[in-house]
């Protein structure tokens, strides 16, 4: 089971075109300044299975993705790379914020985890830096935070469609 804090079944804000998002509950980072720490605490949300979210993304028409954010969704990397799994063999594409870099992430040697990042096309990583606040970019509020590209969906092309 998935613990979601909520699900937007379509949104043009977090990533490219339009995405069904999923918003994870749980977090361990606790960045400073966080601007979602209603999704800090775990076991609070409504809990999903992985064949019930897919079922409702199938469902969404027009969409290009899902996006998974939250809470941190590497908390929750078994269920989701799974899920991401699924929503790549029906064409669609997945966008993930975590507060993690890749290489902390990498650094974890944890199958959960590598399973997850090969399903992921773009990957937005690194916490909130509240001393580094920037929205000059899209999807992400302080100048550490990375876009990484790990399919040749998207490029640094799409994100210069959104400056």
């Amino acid at each position: 089971m998935l613990d979601l804090y909520k699900i937007i079944p379509q949104t043009e804000v977090e990533g490219p075109n339009k995405r069904f998002c999923i918003w994870v509950q749980g977090c361990k980072k606790h960045c400073v300044g966080c601007w979602a720490k209603e999704t800090w605490e775990f076991g609070i949300g409504k809990n999903y299975s992985v064949e019930e979210l897919f079922q409702l993304i199938k469902a969404q028409k027009d969409i290009e993705g899902v996006t998974f954010l939250g809470g941190e969704p590497f908390e929750q990397a078994e269920n989701l790379s799974k899920l991401a799994r699924k929503v790549k063999e029906i064409g669609l594409s997945v966008v993930c914020f975590t507060g993690y870099t890749i290489e902390e992430l990498r650094n974890k040697n944890s199958s959960a985890i590598t399973a997850l990042l090969e399903n992921i096309d773009l990957l937005i990583d690194g916490g909130f830096e509240k001393e580094n606040f920037d929205l000059s970019r899209p999807w992400v509020g302080s100048s550490n935070q990375r876009y990484i590209f790990l399919s040749d969906v998207y490029s640094p092309d799409t994100i210069k469609k959104y400056t």
